[in-house]
């Protein structure tokens, strides 16, 4: 994420991304729609590198307990 031209600490890169992304499971096909896995990469390294509880993850990662139910996963 890019904020006002400096890049955030809790991105993680396109490049990282390429190497990682895939090693997590396909989402399901049916069910609920899926929950983007960089979010919730992202938000989990956010939240371990601030030491912050689940519920004060920002908005920008999307909901504090969804995150937390599929870092639990």
């Amino acid at each position: 994420m890019r904020e006002s031209g400096v890049i955030s600490r809790d991105v993680i890169s396109d490049e990282v991304w390429a190497v990682i992304g895939p090693r997590f499971p396909a989402p399901k096909s049916t069910g609920r729609p899926p929950v983007d896995r960089r979010a919730v990469v992202e938000a989990t390294a956010w939240r371990f590198r601030t030491g912050a509880p689940w519920r004060d993850l920002p908005e920008r990662f999307g909901n504090w307990n969804t995150i937390y139910k599929n870092f639990n996963r």
